[in-house]
């Protein structure tokens, strides 16, 4: 087996379960707030399959990693999106604090998930570790350790202030209506703006990257935070 399939394993892993549970708890928030659109449409399901998009999920990264990989030999980063949990606004119970609330069930989500994996250190130190093999053990360590990173990543990602992300809707629900209506109106630009800020202009200028140094900054001291609020750190 290739050294670096296990490493791969895991981190494929890592990413689909919390992109998945991120979208399921959409789907739950909504229908706990008066829409059952998602659970019609199937959405309300741990199967990553029903999550899939064909070009946020397959084809963005698939160019991106093949991309990266034929020009500079190596993945800098990575970027996707699954596909969105239908939610219909006017049937929740208040539509503007409701969506709100919907947008910020996956981050919610994926905050829970990190904390749940470093708890798993120590069930896999108490419980598994003495029944495994090394290898095998350590392995469950670099999922555990790759689950609170995917989860912080995606969870802190989605807040971004950018319409469609969560964080976008989050800022629509707090803000003024004669506010709120025009500052979504940039989603339709919104993965634009996005692939811009996170892609383009560090490769015009490696010093202009101000997502990346606001994302590892911030993940840096959210994974100590994770450690130590879960029994791991100093």
């Amino acid at each position: 087996m290739p050294g670096w399939l296990p490493e791969l394993v895991a981190a494929v892993l890592a990413a689909v379960l919390a992109i998945t549970l991120h979208e399921a708890a959409h789907g739950y928030a909504a229908l706990a707030l008066g829409d059952d659109t998602a659970k019609q449409a199937g959405r309300l399901s741990l199967n990553p399959i029903r999550h899939v998009d064909p070009v946020g999920t397959l084809l963005v990264p698939g160019v991106l990693l093949i991309g990266q990989l034929l020009t500079i030999g190596r993945v800098d980063g990575m970027f996707g999106w699954a596909k969105p949990v239908p939610v219909a606004v006017w049937r929740l119970n208040n539509p503007r604090q409701g969506m709100m609330l919907v947008a910020a069930a996956g981050p919610a989500m994926n905050f829970g998930l990190a904390l749940l994996a470093g708890l798993g250190l120590h069930a896999t130190a108490a419980v598994l570790e003495p029944s495994l093999s090394p290898d095998s053990a350590g392995w469950v360590y670099r999922f555990l350790l790759l689950s609170i990173l995917a989860n912080l990543v995606l969870g802190l990602f989605n807040l971004l202030p950018i319409p469609p992300l969560d964080g976008g809707r989050i800022v629509a629900g707090l803000l003024p209506e004669r506010l709120a209506l025009p500052y979504m109106q940039l989603e339709r630009w919104g993965i634009l703006v996005v692939i811009a800020l996170v892609f383009v202009l560090p490769r015009i200028d490696p010093a202009y990257d101000p997502v990346g140094w606001a994302l590892n900054n911030v993940i840096l001291q959210g994974f100590r935070l994770v450690l130590t609020l879960t029994g791991n750190g100093p």
